[in-house]
């Protein structure tokens, strides 16, 4: 992960010191007199002065300045989730670490460097960070592009923008007027299931993750890498029955070969097979 060490103007300064921590801080100054401050700690932007040396960014007088705790103004880096809508503690991880320069950092167009001064940043994640972010061998198709709730930020309501649902952390979402065919593809073992439903027009996807399977009696610590949640449901518009009507819903789950999936994915998705 990087964050945008190289002076492009001869004029401009940049400048290492340290806070009363021992925590390393980028100073840049430009020669009409406005500068910046970046601390390592979280690859914090604490400092912002214009030419007058007016201070632009709010810091508190009670900012902690010592990891792990974040520190409270400037401007942080969120990642990688906004909030408590993860498994990770607030705002993630990268915040509460300390981060390093670049050294060799990429080349930047002339026209974006006139008279400015640089430094790019890298956060070299350790064992426990990589934990968080374990390759991802499941992945649910057939719900992109659709509005979901979700359960992690109060059932807000978002749209899918990835082109599949991964795991990555903690997921608790309700997909809203869904496909009557989903698939969910597990890559280590090279096989998909296929569910295909009727009467459900919504349908729930849950992973409790790392941190909340450690607080759930009825499951293992490590179980969540062994299952998924991927069930059809009436959520948005419950199901109203009046006297004498009838109602049917019906799921079913077929497991194929993950190639023979790949080869007639678009059929599967349509219904068809």
């Amino acid at each position: 992960m990087g964050k945008s060490a190289a002076v492009w103007d001869q004029r401009s300064e940049l400048e290492i010191a340290r806070d009363w921590n021992g925590i390393e801080q980028v100073v840049l100054r430009v020669p009409r007199g406005a500068s910046a401050k970046v601390s390592l700690h979280g690859g914090q932007v604490i400092s912002w002065k214009n030419e007058r040396g007016e201070e632009l960014l709010f810091t508190s007088s009670k900012a902690i300045f010592k990891p792990p705790k974040a520190m409270r103004g400037g401007i942080p880096i969120c990642f990688p989730q906004f909030g408590n809508c993860g498994s990770l503690e607030q705002h993630g991880f990268a915040r509460n670490k300390v981060w390093s320069i670049d050294d060799d950092p990429p080349t930047l167009h002339s026209n974006d460097s006139n008279g400015k001064v640089f430094v790019d940043l890298l956060l070299k994640p350790m064992e426990d960070d990589l934990k968080c972010w374990p390759h991802c061998e499941v992945r649910v198709e057939g719900l992109e592009t659709l509005d979901y709730l979700d359960n992690l930020c109060q059932r807000e309501r978002f749209t899918e923008q990835g082109d599949a649902i991964t795991f990555e952390s903690e997921v608790d979402r309700i997909y809203l007027g869904t496909p009557n065919v989903v698939a969910v593809l597990d890559h280590e073992k090279k096989r998909t299931f296929v569910i295909r439903k009727e009467g459900l027009p919504d349908m729930v996807v849950w992973n409790p993750w790392e941190k909340k399977s450690k607080s759930m009696l009825d499951l293992g610590d490590d179980e969540y890498k062994q299952m998924l949640c991927v069930d059809a449901a009436a959520i948005e518009r419950p199901i109203t029955l009046k006297t004498g009507e009838e109602w049917t819903g019906r799921l079913e789950i077929s497991a194929v070969p993950s190639s023979y999936c790949s080869d007639h994915f678009d059929q599967l998705l349509q219904g068809v097979m």
